[in-house]
């Protein structure tokens, strides 16, 4: 599996404030390393850190994109749906019962669910609301998306053992075809090696390794 290593920073030193500017990000390693397995184009450059204290994990995703999709019609989890974004999965284990699901887009609006094998999402569950965190922000040529979790929250969902977090890591990019319709390109860190594009499958995750 893949492993992306986080790295321990002092405890409430890092304020994320959704431009990922913060010097203690200097700390973190960069993971560049998103493929999009089922389309011929490389994906533009998405630069991925975390990093982790004793109360919480932070998340950074710095997205090269000048064309920015967003879907407007509400806060609804169709309108989210229909948006560029970027997504992290958290699972208990190869299992995938239950695994969470975090799809954030640059405003930022928040699609939370818990989901079981077979694509059954339960868009009823969201993440505790004092457990997360996250801000945002648009730029000429690109967007970040920070996120804070608590690691109380993650122990709870018994998603960290011996340090190790599996999750998967993703971004949806919606582009503008000839019908004027948009459709998207799917990215992703592990290319789960199937025909048609699948994040919900144990093959698209890796492992962050808290150290």
């Amino acid at each position: 599996m893949k492993n992306y290593t986080v790295n321990r920073i002092e405890k409430n030193i890092l304020q994320i404030n959704g431009l990922g500017d913060n010097p203690f990000w200097e700390k973190a390693e960069i993971l560049t390393d998103f493929v999009s397995p089922w389309d011929e184009l490389n994906p533009d450059k998405i630069e991925f850190k975390a990093l982790w204290d004793t109360q919480n994990i932070y998340f950074c995703y710095k997205v090269h994109d000048p064309y920015v999709h967003i879907d407007r019609q509400d806060d609804s989890v169709d309108s989210i749906g229909e948006s560029d974004r970027v997504e992290i999965f958290f699972r208990t284990d190869a299992g995938l019962n239950p695994y969470y699901c975090l799809e954030i887009d640059p405003t930022p609006r928040i699609m939370d669910f818990k989901a079981s094998p077979a694509k059954k999402f339960d868009f009823d569950w969201n993440w505790p609301e004092n457990d997360i965190t996250v801000k945002s922000n648009i730029k000429e040529n690109y967007f970040v998306v920070e996120i804070a979790i608590t690691i109380q929250s993650l122990k709870n969902f018994h998603l960290i053992k011996d340090n190790i977090i599996e999750a998967g890591l993703y971004r949806a990019k919606y582009k503008k075809q000839k019908n004027n319709l948009y459709e998207p390109t799917w990215i992703t860190w592990v290319n789960p090696n199937t025909e048609t594009p699948d994040f919900h499958i144990a093959s698209s995750f890796g492992t962050l390794t808290l150290v």
